[in-house]
C-alpha cells in the first residue's frame, strides 16, 4: 500500500465519495449485492481532491506510460479527470462514447486522434472492466495505439483482472478495495468484525454473502 494509494482512499471516504455498508448492502443494477457503493463522480465537486486525483493519474502516466500521446476519458466520468490530467501533461485529450452517435458523422471518439497515436484512457472506477475495454476497443478500431486504462479505483474483482488479461490491457490505478478496507478500519469507518465479511465480497461477489 503506498502513501499515494491510502491518501486517496482516505480522501474519498471523507467526501462519501465511497460508502461501506458490509450489514446493509447495495444491489447494483446487475443484481449482485455489494457492502460497497463508489461515485467518484463525487470528486468533481472537491477542487483539492480532483486536483490530488489529477496529479496522481498524470505521475502514473507518466511512470507506466512514458510514450503516451493523447488521454481519452471514457464518457461520461472519465471525462473530467481526462481533461485535467492531460492539462497537467500539457497533451491532447478526446473522450469516448459508450456507442457511436446515430446523426452527424457518427463519431464515437470526439476530438482529433491520428493513426498510430499512442493513447491512455482513462476511467473512473473498475468494476468488471467490461465499458472501458470497449472504450478501449472502439479507440483501437479508430486507428488508436491504446497503451492501457489509468482509473482512480479498482474493485479487484477476479472477472475484471481477467478480462483486463484475456485483452492484453495494463491497468494502472490510484488506489483499490484492499487499500480502502485498510484505511476504513485505521480510520474507523468499519469495525474489525466487519473485514472479513467485506473480504469475502471481493472474492466471489456474485455468491456474496453466502459464498
Amino acid at each position: 500500500m503506498t502513501e499515494l494509494a491510502k491518501k486517496i482512499a482516505k480522501e474519498l471516504l471523507e467526501i462519501e465519495a465511497v460508502f461501506l455498508s458490509p450489514n446493509e448492502p447495495f444491489t447494483w443494477a446487475s443484481g449482485i449485492k455489494s457492502p460497497i457503493y463508489c461515485d467518484n463522480r463525487i470528486t468533481m465537486s472537491y477542487p483539492v481532491v480532483r486536483k490530488d486525483i489529477a496529479k496522481g493519474l498524470a505521475e502514473k502516466i507518466k511512470e507506466s506510460y512514458p510514450d503516451v500521446q493523447v488521454i481519452a476519458g471514457t464518457a461520461t466520468a472519465g471525462i473530467p479527470h481526462a481533461a485535467w490530467v492531460a492539462d497537467i501533461l500539457d497533451l491532447p485529450m478526446v473522450y469516448i462514447r459508450s456507442k457511436a452517435k446515430e446523426h452527424g458523422k457518427g463519431n464515437q471518439i470526439e476530438g482529433r486522434i491520428f493513426k498510430g497515436q499512442k493513447m491512455v484512457v482513462i476511467e473512473d472506477l473498475i468494476s468488471t472492466g467490461g465499458s472501458v475495454l470497449e472504450a478501449a476497443s472502439a479507440a483501437e478500431r479508430e486507428g488508436a495505439d491504446v497503451l492501457g486504462v489509468a482509473a482512480i479505483f479498482t474493485y479487484e474483482l477476479p472477472k475484471g483482472k481477467e478480462k483486463f488479461a484475456e485483452h492484453n490491457m495494463k491497468l494502472v490505478t490510484l488506489t483499490n478495495y484492499s487499500t480502502l478496507l485498510d484505511t476504513a478500519l485505521e480510520s474507523n469507518y468499519i469495525e474489525e468484525s466487519d473485514i472479513d465479511l467485506l473480504k469475502n465480497w471481493k472474492k466471489d461477489p456474485e455468491n456474496w454473502p453466502n459464498g
